[in-house]
């Protein structure tokens, strides 16, 4: 597999650190309030990924962290007249709950800021052991000049980032580019933590280098995030791990591109903002996945009514061919496959090997979902008359195996059969109309089931119910 590294610019062969296993921290939310569409394409996106390493045989190691200690939490806290740990883990369960929506696997383990203190703690006295780090009332900063390697990431020059740095009022720092691993408490009901420096709480940027250290250790394979993340959070997490660590932090490094609304940078001045829970209202979680796989991970990618609907068409078809092939499974002919059907699904192998080369290719789910998509067809062209339940069984596995790397076809099994009695009553109505040459009144039938989100399909295997 070949994945682009945003520290070299350009696409390398994933060689882990440890045979067959692979470590991967990804940066999570600040947990302040419902994340929105941006935040969900790298939780998808790298998900996926995860995912497909399984798929290929690697055993991974996946983190994803938590930020529950930040000025945004603090500030919304206030606001509402309770604790910051309170806006915090409200905000957990509500990402937990639109994760599940989009299919996105909990992540083997999800640090929480608060209950990583010492390892920060130990972290920034290492630091300031070392010489790169400095106390300064409580606060302490990173030094950023003594790290040579400053802007690898970035590709951003330290003379000219020094030329537009600013020191703030309330900052006593020797150099505008040093960055607060640790802030002292400013007020008295401020949320903070006993240290060496004082009663304060960390920095953003320290905690998923610590975090990081602690769950995967000193070097890692691959520390992903959104493109927004690359300066400064990601440079300065490579500053501050490698002047600790004195190895590299992360073998590699992937971002994920903006999402744009209707071609425009999304943003709350301009009110184009969406979270996953107002998007879930119109759309089920795997249309919103399905859009987010649909370009590649590094592209910027437009989202709009008319691209959500065509990703809620597209997935409708995968999920037509997952339920006409549960239907052949259960009134398909009985006994063993036909010649043609064996050779089929050995055919079948072809689009397999399509989308391993695909996502191989630095994670390419657009042509991965093409794939799939030819499979359907050749699967559909296979599927006569007279499909045995053996072919279908086998059809739907080998469908239903890359499905589950995309996370796709998750969530629709209870919707297959799922109609209460009155539903029931009109469909069997509707086959005696048809027995009875009663066209007019099969068809109202199927109009008023129409109305009501279910389709019904003819089949020689018998009626398909198929609900929208």
């Amino acid at each position: 597999m070949k994945v682009y590294n945003t520290l070299t610019r350009k696409k390398e062969e994933l060689k882990t650190i440890d045979e067959g296993r692979v470590s991967i921290y990804v940066c999570g939310p600040t947990v302040y309030n419902f994340f929105h569409i941006g935040n969900a394409r790298p939780f998808v996106v790298f998900d996926t990924l995860r995912r497909y390493l399984k798929f290929r045989g690697y055993d991974v190691r996946f983190v994803q962290n938590f930020t529950d200690v930040d000025d945004k939490i603090i500030n919304k806290a206030r606001e509402e007249g309770v604790t910051a740990p309170q806006v915090s883990e409200k905000y957990i369960e509500e990402y937990y709950r639109d994760a599940a929506a989009l299919n996105v696997v909990p992540a083997d383990v999800h640090p929480k800021v608060s209950e990583s203190i010492p390892e920060i703690i130990d972290f920034v006295q290492t630091l300031i052991d070392k010489g790169y780090a400095y106390e300064r009332n409580g606060d302490v900063y990173f030094s950023t000049r003594k790290f040579d390697g400053y802007g690898k990431l970035s590709k951003k020059d330290i003379d000219d980032l020094e030329s537009g740095a600013r020191i703030a009022i309330n900052e006593d720092k020797d150099d505008p580019l040093d960055f607060a691993l640790w802030k002292a408490r400013k007020e008295e009901n401020e949320i903070a933590w006993e240290s060496p420096w004082g009663m304060g709480r960390p920095g953003w940027h320290i905690e998923c280098s610590a975090m990081s250290k602690k769950h995967l250790g000193d070097t890692i394979d691959i520390h992903a995030g959104g493109q927004d993340l690359q300066f400064p959070h990601h440079e300065n997490e490579i500053a501050q791990s490698e002047c600790c660590n004195g190895v590299p932090f992360a073998n590699y490094w992937m971002h994920n591109g903006y999402i744009t609304i209707d071609n425009q940078k999304m943003s709350k001045s301009k009110g184009n903002f969406f979270t996953v829970r107002d998007i879930l209202k119109e759309y089920d979680g795997e249309v919103i996945r399905f859009f987010l796989l649909s370009g590649h991970y590094r592209s910027p990618i437009n989202f709009s009514d008319q691209l959500m609907e065509q990703a809620k068409a597209s997935l409708g078809r995968m999920r037509n061919a997952k339920s006409n092939l549960k239907h052949l499974m259960e009134n398909g002919a009985e006994g063993e496959m036909t010649e043609d059907e064996a050779k089929a699904i050995e055919g079948l192998g072809r689009y397999r090997d399509e989308f391993i080369r695909a996502m191989d290719d630095d994670l390419n789910t657009a042509d991965g979902i093409s794939a799939v998509f030819e499979m359907i067809t050749a699967i559909n062209t296979a599927a006569g008359a007279e499909a045995t339940r053996a072919f279908a069984a086998k059809a739907m596995e080998a469908l239903m195996e890359l499905a589950d790397v995309l996370g796709l076809l998750q969530q629709d099994e209870a919707e297959d059969d799922g109609v209460d009695a009155e539903i029931q009553a009109l469909i069997e109505e509707r086959q005696e109309a048809r027995k009875a040459r009663d066209f007019a009144r099969a068809d109202e039938i199927r109009d008023q089931l129409k109305e009501r989100g279910i389709t019904l399909k003819d089949t020689p295997q018998g009626v398909q119910i198929i609900k929208e």
